[in-house]
């Protein structure tokens, strides 16, 4: 008999905590047509600092995994969260948790609302999720959370600005696990499902990823997100100021006298 076939997985990681993951691809992927979807669209300084585009998550199999399951959303929505309620009844899902994107995030509305959907049928497991769509949470989620949902802002992406640091649950990435302490960040080191908890602030190291230590330095995601969004801010206020400056030198430029050999005024 062929072994059953899992919409849910577990990397090395979440498999030593029991928990079950739905990967998708991260940021930017090709598609089967040749074009390109942005599978996190709020992302910001994260993108380039992000795990799950280099290493593993970038082997050819790793990735036609996870964009297969992209696929299937796209162009089977109904199909698949039937698949995926069915799947969760069995046995080994009661009473676990499943951890919704390692990698990728909540493209769309009509994607999340799957989900709820799918986690209000699925009342024995808990989901919880890092996520940095803010907006969409704010307006979809926040309102009527399922009782199984635990979800974590995570810091770094561009709706940072609207996240209010002593109210909501987020995640920060420290340089290193001393930073996270001093930081006085409750550290995801010894689990992830820290996550899943109330803690309002959880810290996590950067991945031992060399170049992406070196490019990431000893900011947090946060603090670089802040730093790019302050220089944006200046720029675009330098283009206004610039435009505005050219809207008055116009208005107010002078219009040229007639020469004075100009036939009629001589004539006069």
């Amino acid at each position: 008999m062929a072994a059953r076939k899992w919409l849910l997985t577990q990397n090395s990681q979440l498999r030593k905590l029991g928990v079950f993951n739905w990967p998708l691809p991260a940021a930017e992927v090709k598609m089967p047509n040749g074009r390109f979807m942005n599978v996190c669209p709020s992302a910001g300084a994260c993108r380039d600092l992000c795990y799950a585009r280099t290493g593993t998550y970038r082997f050819a199999n790793v990735l036609a995994a996870h964009t297969r399951n992209l696929m299937y959303i796209l162009e089977r929505p109904q199909e698949w969260a039937a698949e995926m309620k069915e799947e969760l009844k069995h046995k080994r899902y009661q009473g676990k948790f499943v951890r919704l994107h390692d990698s990728g995030d909540f493209f769309s509305a009509d994607y999340l609302k799957l989900w709820l959907d799918i986690m209000q049928e699925s009342p024995d497991v808990i989901f919880y999720t890092y996520t940095k769509e803010v907006s969409l949470f704010r307006e979809i989620v926040e309102p009527d959370v399922p009782a199984n949902f635990r979800f974590r802002y995570s810091l770094g992406g561009r709706e940072d600005r609207l996240l209010d640091l002593t109210r909501d649950r987020h995640a920060e990435v420290f340089p290193d696990e001393d930073a996270v302490a001093a930081a006085a960040y409750e550290t995801n080191s010894e689990s992830d499902l820290v996550a899943a908890s109330d803690s309002l602030r959880v810290g996590m190291p950067a991945n031992p990823i060399r170049h992406l230590q070196r490019l990431q330095g000893r900011e947090t995601f946060g603090e670089i997100q802040r730093r790019q969004d302050t220089a944006r801010a200046e720029r675009l206020e330098r283009a206004r100021a610039k435009a505005a400056a050219s809207t008055t030198a116009a208005a107010v430029e002078p219009v040229a006298s007639k020469a004075t050999d100009d036939p009629v005024l001589l004539a006069s």
